[in-house]
């Protein structure tokens, strides 16, 4: 088994007075990292997919709820946003002071803000699981083979059992169909899911540009606030992320734009149905760039970043792939899949924000930051 490097936080987060929320697209491994964190423990698996479940917790009295997880010393409600009122359940199961470890799963943000959030405020520690990072890969194969396998992590990605199986096409395949989107279209009232699948198509292959609400509403057929906000649904739902642009006020900087990555090379790269060799490409730069903002985004998040992320661009077309920004220190990246390509750090950026470290990063380094 891969061991994950957001093991040592959940552990760290062991409190019985506070619940455990492990959130994360499907298939990233949630219940199999679950299940080896609880080796040893008297564990109750309560799934959230299954209509029983979802039945029989949802209006269930105190005292069937205490009898229930009397025997057990960790609870694990997988899929934990499917169950309605789950957030006030747990509550009154920790204010009860049972000495119990809850720990709840979900596959998006989507109504676990409303299930959740609000009654477990000041009850819960949360963590985000992403697809298998470079670091728990090299940790796992050896940096020399992980190496070696660059080009198949650029198309088709880094999920669990896309890494580790040979028929990776169609385990991505299945996923982007419509696996990953099952919490928006059963959670969500979506009244066009074909327009969900047209946007990503579009998001797809805008890959690593600036995005524009105006010009995808147009193409779509809809409303700006349509778009917008399946886009924020895609987000929730861990797919895609938004890096914005770094606005501090100056004129000439383009502020309105954002630039959309996918959180998985393969995941992209099935929506649009290519899984050429590189060689053959003419996305190569895009691909490689969102391979390592993606891995730079997971690594922050295991180590607790409170920065943000942003990119920067001006109207004079003069760019910042990807900042890092704590308090007043800039990291500023530079990424270039080709390491011959002659980088400088525009002077109308280093000149008036100072930054810290400008790191160009390309295939031959690009470890070294991640």
């Amino acid at each position: 088994m891969i061991i994950r490097d957001i093991s040592k936080n959940i552990v760290a987060d062991w409190d019985y007075k506070k619940a455990i929320v492990l959130l994360g697209p499907r298939q990233v491994g949630k219940t199999t990292l679950i299940e080896k964190l609880m080796t040893n423990k008297k564990v109750l698996f309560l799934n959230g997919d299954d209509p029983q479940t979802r039945l029989t917790f949802a209006n269930a009295n105190f005292n069937f709820l205490k009898e229930t997880v009397s025997d057990f010393e960790v609870i694990v409600i997988d899929q934990a946003q499917r169950i309605q009122n789950i957030g006030v359940t747990v509550k009154m199961l920790i204010d009860a002071k049972l000495n119990k470890q809850f720990i709840l799963t979900g596959s998006s943000s989507l109504d676990l803000g409303n299930e959740i959030n609000e009654p477990l405020t000041g009850r819960k520690w949360e963590h985000r699981l992403f697809p298998l990072s470079w670091n728990e890969i090299k940790n796992h194969f050896s940096f020399a083979k992980s190496f070696e396998r660059l080009e198949e992590f650029l198309i088709y990605g880094m999920y669990p059992e896309v890494v580790t199986e040979q028929k990776k096409q169609k385990i991505l395949l299945q996923l982007a169909g419509s696996y990953l989107y099952k919490d928006i279209l059963e959670l969500v009232n979506i009244k066009k899911p074909d327009l969900l699948m047209k946007l990503l198509n579009a998001l797809a292959l805008q890959l690593g540009s600036e995005v524009s609400y105006n010009e995808l509403s147009k193409i779509l057929g809809v409303d700006r606030m349509t778009v917008v906000n399946y886009i924020d649904l895609l987000e929730k739902a861990f797919v895609i992320f938004r890096l914005n642009p770094y606005n501090t006020n100056q004129r000439n900087e383009i502020t309105s734009k954002p630039k959309i990555y996918f959180y998985d090379n393969g995941i992209r790269n099935a929506i649009i149905g290519q899984f050429s060799p590189l060689q053959n490409r003419q996305d190569v730069g895009a691909l490689f760039e969102n391979f390592f903002i993606s891995e730079r985004i997971k690594k922050l998040s295991y180590e607790g970043f409170y920065g943000k992320t942003h990119y920067w661009r001006n109207t004079q077309q003069a760019e910042i792939d990807f900042l890092e920004i704590i308090e007043n220190d800039i990291t500023a990246y530079e990424i270039k899949y080709n390491p011959n390509k002659k980088v400088i750090f525009t002077k109308s950026f280093t000149e008036k924000y100072h930054p810290k470290n400008t790191i160009v990063v390309n295939k031959d380094n690009f470890w070294e930051y991640l």
